[in-house]
């Protein structure tokens, strides 16, 4: 049985790696957001960075909103960090992204720690 999205959080992940390896750690969020967007558009990895996700309630949508670092493939989303590690919050904000805007995979991905790390999450309230 496949993965969700397999190929796409493949590529993704790759991207964040070379920029990983390319900056190392230390720097500021905001860096690894400019680099990545620049590594997308290398790879020619379809995103939009900074993509309002409209959040539903009983199936209707609400006047707040959350903003995703990027959405890549049209339903990847991915929300970098720069931390020296990750806290629940964290894990807890890409969740809420998955359910609220019903979105099927999203990735965690830590620039802030010698090695990076990353989470892959899966609303299981949208299989089939």
């Amino acid at each position: 049985m496949a993965l969700v999205n397999e190929q796409e959080t493949y590529k993704v992940i790759g991207a964040c790696m070379k920029v990983h390896k390319a900056l190392g750690c230390g720097f500021l969020e905001s860096v690894y957001q400019e680099a990545l967007e620049k590594e997308l558009k290398k790879q020619a990895i379809p995103f939009i960075r900074h993509k309002k996700l409209k959040i539903l309630y009983d199936g209707l949508p609400l006047d707040k909103f959350f903003v995703a670092d990027f959405v890549c493939f049209e339903s990847l989303i991915v929300e970098i960090k720069a931390a020296t590690f990750l806290h629940k919050s964290n894990f807890d904000q890409v969740i809420n992204y998955l359910k609220a805007t019903e979105s099927e995979v999203g990735l965690l991905v830590n620039f802030g720690e010698s090695s990076l790390k990353w989470k892959r999450f899966v609303n299981s309230n949208t299989s089939n």
